[in-house]
């Protein structure tokens, strides 16, 4: 009975109430609750946003951005902004424009402003419109750079969240920095760079006050404000940031005044960002692109690539090409050209010409094109017998020659008897170097050409010593690269870096060079090559007091026109032809010359460098072991007397001695006049590559002129299309008047 009163006192002390019925327990759980259901929701929300190390990302998602050597932007694709500004580049006034017409308490929030909102919302009640939107700066980059755009309560709850962790993560500058930098603005243009451009064609520091109002302005709605779509619009929309500058102290009353009173005076021009430079290169680029970043990050991340591009240079290729193709190309029959230069220590791609127009033509001629090098493969056959332990005066005999079926022929038809491997080298004597493959073999060879940075299939065949397997003109350069080198091999390639969206490296080039041929029998090749720069078929590519070593290279009835030459820092590549394969009417000079071209230019300001000398030739050992080729069947016949005077013949009427090539003659003479206009046609001048000493002292002391006609005592014959040969020289003429040089019969009159 005594422990009733205790339980009054306790019955008194509760109100008379269980707990579960009392307010303030209902209160404390669901305050509780709710602190509980929130961390759980931000936890959430978390796990679905992006890692902390991607909130410094300062390119949109599924960009590219593709940069030359120099930092200059060749190419761009998606929502890329073409120039990436600093704060400090961009006008105060500018800046402050932003800040008041989208988050004018932009330095004191923390990435959400509930301030801000509860403003704008007033605003907007009392203007019975939209006029002014409650998402800070901060989440207005974190919809640009992680979000989407539709409008759901989730993706609102993320964009808060998100802001606040970036706002923790960078400074306000930063921030600012990126914003302005990525903000769409209508007209295709992204950032405030892009939009001083595409409205009024100026850079953001010419802007005046009242046109960075005009640009502030459209953040909100692009395309309702537009000036060149609305500009009634964005007049109104632009006197509004003005007053909130001016209520903000940015500007004064007078500042504002005179901005109000200002007319809209646009001045438009296409983005920058769909401009492109260097189109065959930057099509090359990302075609290479998946060898280096796997395909998930290619189409969803942007990237910024770093090329080994030299503007200037590629500037230079192009006009060299262009050249060529509206002067020579126009009487000589070709109507495509392709050219590369690469660093050979380096094995970087310093410029890249694909073809005429890009525009009209996306075929890349330099890494696509499939084409007989001609003459130009015999640089390998020689590198090789070299390297076996050759003697660059060992002795061939040129005269006639059938191997298994297989009869090669020089393109004079014509035989010059015992002749060493350099002076073969320098005539391009095609016989000559099919018996010198016999002699190494085809594995050896090919092997070594495949070493050197060829990467074509090689058939071990005759033909294989005249060029006929075919190759495209970005490794064949590359491939002679090696003998600048002194037989040092690293693949060419176009890219140095690759940046991801928070500009962290991804990927970097690190080509080893890798030993090809030994190092005296490429400084011995390279000699010899001189010498058919200075001496023989690729005089045209002479560079004053710098030394030069190339091979010149015709396919059969010259519808592939090469040269490939080098010095110590640069090896170029240039093709010349049709892409249907058509015959043309020149000679490779016509490519030496185009090659002079753009290295006359390119190498200015560059230190003149030696070739090493050339070893001793006495006690060489071989480094590889020549396989010799075991014919079937091999004929050799004497050189006839009578063949070799009507050779002569031959030569002193414009390689007119065998009827196949009087046939060609007329039958060209017959497409001459049906394709004939009013224009009086050009004299085809002399195409002959073979050269002989005659040649050599008459280019050295006869004055330049530029002319396309070449002197002879006889009559100009017409012009003729050459025979079929896989040779690449042709037959020089006999006359004993001395030749204008090669450089000279090739320079156009305009």
């Amino acid at each position: 009975m005594k422990i009733l009163p205790s339980r009054v006192k306790v019955n008194q002390a509760t109100g008379g109430k269980p707990l579960y019925r009392r307010l303030w327990f209902w209160a404390g759980l669901g305050i509780g609750g709710g602190i509980v259901a929130s961390i759980y929701g931000i936890s959430l929300i978390d796990r679905t946003l992006p890692d902390q190390a991607e909130l410094n990302a300062v390119l949109r998602e599924q960009t590219l951005t593709i940069k030359a050597a120099d930092g200059t932007i060749l190419q761009q694709q998606g929502e890329a902004t073409r120039e990436q500004l600093k704060l400090e580049q961009i006008p105060d006034n500018l800046k402050k424009a932003f800040i008041a017409s989208e988050d004018r308490r932009f330095r004191q929030h923390n990435g959400f402003d509930p301030q801000g909102i509860v403003r704008a919302g007033l605003n907007n009640l009392r203007s019975q419109g939209v006029v002014e939107g409650g998402s800070t700066i901060t989440q207005q980059l974190t919809r640009i750079l992680f979000l989407k755009q539709e409008q759901t309560i989730w993706r609102k709850l993320k964009e808060v969240r998100l802001a606040q962790k970036m706002e923790h993560e960078l400074t306000k500058d930063q921030i600012l920095e990126r914003y302005l930098n990525l903000v769409y603005l209508g007209g295709g243009a992204y950032g405030v760079a892009d939009a001083a451009w595409v409205y009024f064609s100026k850079s953001p520091d010419q802007l005046t006050l009242a046109e960075m109002a005009t640009i502030a302005g459209l953040a909100p709605a692009p395309s309702l404000y537009a000036p060149d779509k609305n500009p009634e619009a964005a007049i109104r929309r632009r006197n509004l940031v003005l007053q909130r500058m001016q209520e903000d102290g940015v500007i004064t009353p007078e500042q504002r005044q005179a901005a109000l009173q200002e007319p809209l005076t646009l001045k438009s021009s296409l983005p920058k960002r769909v401009q492109v430079e260097s189109p065959y290169f930057t099509s090359y680029i990302q075609k290479e692109l998946p060898k280096y970043v796997p395909a998930k990050v290619l189409a969803s991340e942007g990237l910024v690539v770093e090329t080994t591009l030299n503007p200037t240079w590629q500037k230079v290729a192009e006009e060299a090409v262009a050249k060529t193709l509206r002067n020579q190309g126009r009487w000589e029959n070709f109507k495509q050209a392709a050219m590369v230069a690469i660093d050979p220590r380096s094995g970087e791609i310093k410029a890249m010409v694909g073809g005429k127009d890009f525009g009209k033509n996306q075929f890349n001629r330099v890494t696509q094109a499939q084409r007989q090098p001609g003459s130009t493969f015999k640089g390998f056959v020689y590198a090789t017998a070299i390297a076996s332990g050759k003697s660059p005066y060992d002795s061939y005999e040129d005269a006639p020659f059938v191997v298994d079926g297989y009869e090669p022929k020089n393109y004079s038809e014509r035989f010059r008897g015992s002749m060493n491997i350099r002076d073969a080298l320098t005539r391009s004597i095609n016989i000559i170097a099919v018996k010198v493959l016999i002699d190494v073999g085809f594995t050896p060879t090919i092997k070594l050409a495949h070493d050197m940075g060829i990467k074509s299939e090689l058939k071990p065949t005759y033909s294989l010593a005249l060029g006929s397997n075919e190759v495209n003109l970005l490794e064949l350069t590359s491939a002679y690269g090696s003998f600048a080198t002194q037989g040092l091999h690293t693949e060419p390639h176009g890219i140095t870096r690759i940046l991801n969206r928070q500009g962290k490296v991804i990927w970097s080039a690190n080509f080893k060079s890798k030993r090809a041929l030994d190092s005296d029998s490429a400084a011995i090749m390279t000699w010899m090559l001189r010498n058919v720069v200075e001496e023989g078929t690729g005089a045209a590519a002479q560079l004053g007091n710098r030394p030069v070593a190339g091979k010149t290279g015709t396919s059969d009835e010259a519808r592939d026109l090469w040269f490939i030459g080098y010095i110590p820092q640069m090896v170029t590549g240039v093709w010349l032809g049709n892409d249907d394969n058509r015959p043309t009417y020149g000679s490779s000079g016509s490519a030496a010359y185009t090659w002079h071209e753009f290295m006359e230019k390119a190498a200015e300001g560059m230190p003149v460098e030696k070739f090493p000398k050339r070893p001793k030739l006495e006690g060489r050992k071989g480094t590889i072991k020549a396989q010799s080729i075991k014919p079937k069947q091999v004929l050799n016949r004497s050189i006839d007397s009578d063949d070799d005077s009507e050779g002569e013949k031959a030569r002193n009427s414009d390689d007119s001695g065998s009827s196949r090539r009087r046939r060609r003659r007329r039958s060209y003479s017959q497409e001459e006049q049906q394709s004939s206009d009013s224009t009086p046609r050009r004299r085809r001048r002399d195409r002959s590559e073979e050269s002989n000493s005659s040649n050599s002292s008459s280019e050295s002391s006869t004055p330049r002129r530029r002319s396309r006609r070449v002197e002879s005592d006889s009559p100009p014959a017409p012009r003729t299309r050459r025979s079929s040969s896989p040779d690449n020289s042709s037959g020089s003429s006999g006359s004993s008047s001395p030749q204008p040089s090669w450089r000279e019969r090739l320079r156009p009159s305009n």
